[in-house]
């Protein structure tokens, strides 16, 4: 069957981690958590993930200031991003283009979109590399 596709979920608020690593553990994906956008990235480079999971307003770190930094490092440069937001939070599609942020989810969000963007997302990133 191959290996459990590893993803990364930084949330500063535990019920968010909480119910979307339940939701994603269930689906047959291993899951780590950080609590904050330093956690995330010490976390990301010492084990780069299959996808993170972010937030974009957290401590330390912003989802985006993690997005970027990740972009940047060889060992990360490729990882895709999946970001919160708050609802009606807008980003620049120019800002966007320097991450890979492939798709970004106003909160509050059902789980089941969730899992069906990350689903959606691990395929087409699984068909890219074999086609590359």
């Amino acid at each position: 069957m191959g290996e459990l596709k590893r993803i990364l979920i930084a949330d500063d608020e535990a019920h968010v981690t909480h119910i979307v690593s339940a939701k994603l553990r269930r689906a047959g994906f291993e899951v780590r958590v950080a609590s904050d956008g330093e956690e995330a990235l010490r976390e990301a480079m010492e084990s780069p993930p299959d996808l993170v999971i972010t937030d974009l307003q957290m401590p330390y770190l912003s989802g985006f200031e993690v997005a970027l930094r990740l972009r940047k490092e060889e060992r990360t440069a490729g990882v895709p991003i999946l970001l919160l937001t708050a609802r009606g939070y807008v980003l620049d599609p120019a800002e966007l283009a320097l991450t890979n942020i492939r798709h970004v989810m106003a909160k509050p969000f059902s789980a089941l979109a969730l899992l069906e963007t990350v689903e959606r997302t691990l395929g087409a990133e699984g068909t890219e590399r074999r086609a590359a």
